[in-house]
């Protein structure tokens, strides 16, 4: 079972990057990316590295999100 949900999550890993370099539309590439560091997340803390875990969820996942929506609304780019 592990070894099924650690190749499960890679594969998602992949998939996100992937999404994120050809996606058009920012918001969604920030969506996605938020996904990915999520994930990032669970397996940092997988590997028992907890700290790192929780560092990538609050700033991958939390702050660089924001910034990236808030940069997003300020310059008008998920309109094109």
């Amino acid at each position: 079972m592990s070894m099924a949900f650690d190749v499960i999550l890679l594969v998602f890993l992949i998939i996100c990057a992937l999404m994120v370099a050809y996606t058009k539309n920012m918001l969604a590439a920030v969506v996605i990316f938020a996904s990915y560091s999520l994930v990032m997340a669970i397996i940092w803390q997988m590997l028992d590295a907890p700290d790192i875990a929780i560092t990538e969820a609050a700033v991958g996942a939390g702050i660089t999100t924001l910034l990236f929506v808030a940069a997003i609304r300020k310059t008008g780019g998920a309109k094109k």
